[in-house]
């Protein structure tokens, strides 16, 4: 059985590993640095790390300020705070100058659970998709925030990097992590299913499905959300009938957004989508959520098998 990690507890030991290497390492924090983690480079680092308070706005604008001096920040809240609350400060101060400031959000979609609409950002990639000079990473699994977290340390510029709230599992063969490179997890020519976040293990288990009816699916990482890597998806449009794109996030301006741009431009082809449906989310345990918002395996085997009818 794989294994069941948070990635917000990776993220928080992979921060005191590069506070180690580099001094130039900032952490800023609004008030919830033990559900993001970031207490722990607090502890390791008290001088370098920052607890802004219900100040989401302020941490943003002074993490340009640190920026600007040449720190490289990482500014850490929920993913609602830092992209909805935030978003001004975002867009004007820290991606207009492009400073190297990584805004990495834990708790979003719909798997945050009991907290209920208000908490759940079901928005946030499509909010950060549209500034300019913005970067979004949304790795599969927790082994993949550190590479991630790594990667976008040691990449100027400003980063979004989607963490969730819930354990998940450890997604296995996925092969080399690069900024900006999708993974290709599963070959196949019949469809191809599109992927990032938690959704990666949910398409791998409908793949799974799928094989035992003679169908070959295509599973793809898409965990560089922005750049995208145009190259793998335009090869899935052209060899193979169909793609399904899946993601925790709202089916507008997301993931499935990007794909859509891509292929309508270049090749098209059938693109379905599974996300959530211009819906708010609701207070509900993760598993009943991803259920009733249709995000599990069958509902990603049920639109395969619809795409390749």
């Amino acid at each position: 059985m794989a294994e069941l990690l948070y990635q917000r507890d990776i993220y928080g030991k992979t921060l005191v590993e590069l506070g180690k290497e580099n001094k130039d390492i900032v952490v800023l924090d609004a008030d919830l640095s033990s559900s993001t983690r970031t207490g722990l480079f607090a502890k390791e680092f008290p001088e370098r790390f920052f607890n802004f308070g219900v100040a989401e706005q302020n941490m943003m604008a002074c993490a340009a300020g640190l920026a600007s001096c040449g720190k490289i920040v990482f500014a850490s809240t929920f993913a609602i705070f830092a992209t909805g609350r935030a978003w001004d400060q975002v867009r004007n101060t820290v991606c207009y100058n492009n400073f190297n400031i990584k805004i990495v959000a834990s708790h979003a979609g719909i798997t945050v659970g009991p907290d209920g609409a208000s908490h759940q950002a079901l928005e946030d990639i499509a909010l950060m998709r549209v500034i300019p000079n913005m970067n979004i990473v949304v790795p599969c699994d927790a082994p993949q925030v550190r590479e991630a977290i790594i990667a976008c340390a040691n990449t100027p510029g400003p980063f979004y990097i989607r963490l969730g709230r819930t354990k998940i599992s450890t997604v296995e063969n996925k092969g080399e992590f690069k900024l900006g490179r999708a993974q290709v997890i599963t070959e196949g020519n019949d469809l191809s299913i599109i992927a990032c976040g938690i959704m990666v293990e949910k398409a791998l288990v409908a793949a799974k499905n799928l094989l035992e009816k003679k169908i070959k699916a295509r599973v793809i990482n898409i965990h560089t959300i922005k750049p995208i890597d145009k190259e793998v998806v335009l090869k899935a449009a052209k060899e193979t009938h169909g793609i399904i794109v899946c993601e925790e996030h709202q089916v507008v301006g997301g993931l499935a957004s990007a794909i859509d741009e891509i292929v309508a431009e270049n090749s098209p082809v059938k693109v379905m989508r599974i996300g959530i449906k211009s819906r708010y989310g609701q207070s509900g345990e993760p598993d009943e959520l991803l259920r009733e918002y249709q995000l599990e395996a069958e509902d990603i085997e049920k639109a395969s098998l619809s795409i390749l009818k």
